[in-house]
């Protein structure tokens, strides 16, 4: 998966491709396709700082990372404390000027069929992880970046930040708001020599989705994701949707009359293997 050239409407700065970044942060690190992009990236003369929950799972990424040549650097973290991670980004930007932050970090989950509305502590974890702390990284990283002369910020939603999906609204939500923040940051912020890439994934094959009940479709592996996912920030692409019938969909789903859109949202059926 992964290979070809995209055939979908995704934008594209004008300025061609990002020089080659030296100095890496990704958020999510843990994560199946955080993991993928730590490997992707792994390089001889390139830093990688790499932020995650699980130690070990951080560890024998770094030491998989270092294999390859990078100068690596872990943080175990949990984005759920939003001032403590403004304050370890502020350390690993002094330390490294990093070129390329990568807010991959995320939580998701789904409303039991027999609940009426979701809980509210998690539903508070969501948008910690997958909206507020992101963005106060992201306008951290593009004030030292634009300090610096420019910079790239690449943004981790998901295709579900274009639905109102009832049985995951504060997923989904997370995810649009996530989405707007990154359109309205880049068009601020670009003419600061700091670009802003949005990447809005389908399913990809990480424990996470593996988490789901029923169909998957169009599932692409964890390292095609990340391939895509890096293709797309080094041609500075502002957003780009994957894999392409979701981009499709999305256009599709606008000419829906709105009632008929509700109905259908109402009629699916998402389940999810772990409730804790």
């Amino acid at each position: 998966m992964g290979k070809g050239k995209n055939v979908t409407s995704d934008t594209v700065a004008p300025t061609g491709r990002a020089p080659i970044a030296r100095a890496i942060l990704i958020t999510g690190a843990t994560g199946g396709i955080g993991a993928e992009l730590a490997y992707h990236y792994a390089a001889p003369g390139r830093t990688l700082v790499l932020w995650g929950r699980n130690p070990q799972r951080l560890a024998d990424i770094a030491a998989r990372s270092t294999t390859r040549g990078a100068k690596v650097f872990t943080r175990q973290i949990d984005l759920r404390d939003g001032d403590a991670a403004l304050a370890a980004f502020e350390e690993d930007d002094a330390a490294h000027a990093l070129d390329l932050v990568i807010l991959g970090a995320g939580l998701s989950d789904i409303q039991g069929p027999d609940d009426m509305t979701e809980d509210p502590g998690k539903v508070l974890g969501l948008a910690l992880v997958n909206y507020a702390t992101p963005i106060a990284l992201a306008t951290a990283a593009a004030r030292g970046m634009i300090k610096r002369g420019g910079g790239q910020i690449a943004l981790i939603g998901s295709v579900a930040g274009s639905y109102e999906l009832p049985f995951a609204a504060s997923y989904s939500s997370s995810k649009s708001g996530l989405a707007f923040f990154a359109k309205a940051a880049g068009l601020s912020w670009r003419q600061h020599g700091v670009f802003v890439t949005l990447i809005a994934p389908g399913f990809v094959d990480t424990p996470m989705s593996q988490r789901l009940e029923g169909p998957r479709p169009f599932l692409v592996s964890a390292k095609g994701a990340a391939r895509r996912i890096a293709r797309a920030i080094a041609r500075k692409q502002r957003d780009y949707t994957f894999p392409w019938p979701f981009k499709v969909l999305e256009v599709l789903v606008r000419l829906v009359p709105g009632r008929l859109r509700e109905r259908i949202l109402l009629k699916l059926a998402v389940g999810q293997k772990d409730r804790a």
